[in-house]
């Protein structure tokens, strides 16, 4: 959809030919100037890579658990090491403000090479640490420390990136360049699984608690200089003006009622994602009692889900005028699922039923999770967008996503029932659904 045939109350009230700045800052257009294949790889290579160390830890915390955090009980060494993954995201919302506002004050680009480094320090810190048996609590520090360092990097990688791919282009084709923020996760879920898989498959127990673990987070490093060679070439999309003031205060001041719903708008796709795609292994082996090597199938599945599905929301959001209706629709039909798909499961136990079930709610919620996000980028200006996406998204994940593992590890260790994971994404889709029809869609630039 042309920019030109937008209608002016969708522009901010202004005609897209006469609309003026939201903001003193200095707006860069690249189109043109760099390729749009060039861009997305830059970004989402970058994510992938931050986003497969992020959560490739979950897909062995079971053998992390019992390495770093030993205990007595059955569910008591899994407890420590989702809690573990779960502190990861306490630091996610200091890292959207700080590094949310370098982006809006510094540039994407500046502020995307920065988030790269971080996470490289904090997987290394994973990938060396002495387990509990051969240095006591100093390993389990150092694992607390990598989760610490990731989780503030990846608070500020995603509004810069989402952002960057948003800008670098007209009107058109923006939900489709912003849905490759998403489909990367996928494609690190699908890395992760695999790299799991695989190692199970291959390695003997004992080589797998001595050093297999450890094979993830160094495939990781490998990459990492990949992605600080592409985004350092990038041309920027946005550079502030110096006088101007600061872009958190200003989001803060000016734009608080639309974070606030952001953050609630974002619950049902968060609490899916960590607990249908990385959740889903380690309940497939606990609770479902079937084969670390057949479980990690559940990640492959979901991640391609995520990636295909997607790619296909971001063309739908660029040929639909209005998606606030597409939104609600996937997040309705998302609640309505998560109760028969989890007692399907839970009664019919198998690698097949699971691997669907897994697929159906993971299309369902993500269908809606591009037009959503493009919602947001939209109804923020540029100057305070990056900030903006930042502290939505890490305070998202970290109150509704980085406790979802440990709430229901806990519920299912308390309770006994299985269908504590579907009661908990039930609830995060209903809070999702009443912010999104309380948001009042617009256009700031």
């Amino acid at each position: 959809m042309s920019e030109a045939a937008l209608p002016a109350s969708q522009m901010g009230g202004v005609p897209p030919a006469a609309a003026a700045p939201s903001s003193p800052a200095e707006t860069v257009q690249v189109e043109g100037k760099q390729s749009q294949f060039r861009l997305i790889a830059a970004c989402s290579l970058g994510n992938a890579l931050e986003m497969y160390d992020f959560t490739v830890y979950s897909f062995f915390a079971l053998l992390i658990g019992k390495l770093f955090f030993p205990s007595d009980s059955p569910y008591g060494s899994l407890l420590l090491a989702v809690a573990t993954f779960g502190i990861g995201f306490v630091m996610r919302p200091l890292g959207g403000v700080i590094i949310g506002n370098y982006a809006d004050r510094n540039g994407r680009k500046a502020a995307l090479t920065l988030t790269i480094g971080l996470m490289v320090a904090g997987t290394l810190c994973i990938a060396l640490a002495p387990t509990y048996a051969s240095a006591g609590v100093f390993g389990s520090l150092m694992i607390l420390a990598g989760r610490l360092l990731q989780g503030f990097s990846l608070g500020g990688e995603v509004g810069a990136a989402t952002s960057m791919l948003m800008e670098s282009g007209g009107i058109r084709g923006r939900g489709f360049r912003v849905s490759w923020q998403l489909a990367s996760q996928g494609v690190a879920a699908v890395l992760g699984a695999l790299t799991g898989a695989a190692l199970y498959a291959a390695l003997p127990q004992a080589s797998l608690e001595s050093w297999g673990w450890r094979l993830p987070f160094l495939f990781g490093l490998l990459i990492a200089p990949v992605g600080l060679y592409i985004r350092a070439n990038l041309e920027e999309t946005h550079q502030a003006s110096r006088h101007e003031s600061s872009p958190m205060g200003r989001l803060l001041r000016e734009h608080g009622g639309t974070v606030l719903k952001g953050i609630f708008a974002t619950t049902a796709g968060t609490a899916a994602m960590y607990l249908v795609v990385f959740f889903m292994p380690t309940y497939m082996i606990r609770v479902l009692h079937m084969p670390p090597s057949l479980s990690l199938l559940s990640g492959c599945a979901t991640g391609i889900t995520m990636f295909a599905v997607a790619l296909l929301a971001g063309r739908l959001a660029d040929r639909l005028p209005n998606r606030k209706p597409l939104v609600i629709g996937s997040l309705v039909l998302g609640v309505l699922a998560v109760y028969p798909a989890f007692w399907l499961i839970n009664h019919y136990p198998s690698v097949p039923l699971v691997l669907c079930l897994s697929v159906l709610l993971t299309a369902i919620v993500n269908l809606g999770t591009t037009p959503l996000f493009l919602m947001l980028l939209e109804m923020l200006p540029i100057g305070v967008r990056a900030s903006g996406i930042s502290v939505v998204y890490s305070v998202g994940v970290t109150v509704f996503g980085g406790s979802s593992q440990f709430i229901v590890t806990w519920l299912l260790a308390t309770t006994g029932n299985p269908m504590s994971p579907a009661f908990y994404m039930m609830a995060c889709g209903v809070l999702s659904i009443c912010a999104v029809v309380s948001l009042r869609v617009r256009r700031a630039d």
